[in-house]
């Protein structure tokens, strides 16, 4: 099996980037940021990642003529989108931890 075969079922690579790591991982991002925003538990990122994941699938069946119900694809687009979910999460939350409890942390320095 070739990087081509395992990464993607259309011809061109730059579709695999353009659906996939540009539109699949835009909608991760965001949607690991708005759960790190509404302070809710990180499993929560997986199982939004896991609709996403379904809508890029879906993107590739209806605009490029790929299979839809394809486990092997699916998990490829899961697994980009769920790294850009836990990127959106982790920045966010980083921010809102640093911004509600700043405190700690400059009564440590000095």
């Amino acid at each position: 099996m070739t990087l081509h075969e395992l990464l993607y079922a259309e011809h061109y690579f730059t579709t695999f980037v353009l659906v996939t790591v540009v539109l699949g991982g835009a909608a991760g991002y965001l949607a690991g940021r708005a759960i790190a925003l509404t302070w809710r538990p990180w499993w929560m990122v997986v199982a939004a990642t896991l609709l996403v994941a379904l809508g890029v699938r879906f993107i590739h069946y209806a605009l490029f003529n790929t299979m839809f119900m394809s486990l092997h694809y699916y998990t490829v687009d899961t697994l980009v989108a769920l790294a850009f979910a836990f990127a959106g999460y982790g920045l966010t939350r980083r921010v809102q931890m640093a911004r509600q409890y700043g405190f700690l942390r400059r009564a440590d320095v000095g």
